[in-house]
């Protein structure tokens, strides 16, 4: 952690550099988002594919065990990681169903 500024300039320079980081970590977030959204996309052709259900229970809630063991050894809230898995697995499953109409609608033509 940086030591704390002696002056309001030095202070303000201190921010500026730390709101940099955030900005870099939150680019590279989104980055990963989109990485992770290629292969649920891929999954969910898949499943449109061969007839399986959007979602899958038992898979969701390993992997919220997963991530609130991951937060907790990161220092990070595991209710905040259960939410943020919730919110991308929500998006993901609309996704899936869309893909299960579009491959519907496509083998009725």
């Amino acid at each position: 952690m940086p030591t704390a500024p002696d002056s309001p300039e030095a202070a303000w320079q201190q921010l500026l550099r730390i709101r940099q980081s955030i900005d870099n970590i939150d680019a590279a977030l989104i980055h990963l988002l989109a990485e992770r959204f290629k292969f649920t996309q891929t999954v969910g052709e898949l499943k449109a594919e061969f007839g399986l259900p959007a979602s899958d229970p038992d898979r969701e809630h390993m992997q919220i065990a997963r991530l609130r063991e991951l937060a907790i050894e990161s220092n990070l809230d595991p209710e905040f990681a259960e939410k943020w898995f919730n919110f991308v697995v929500t998006e993901v499953i609309r996704h899936h169903i869309r893909a299960g109409a579009e491959g519907e609608e496509r083998a009725a033509e």
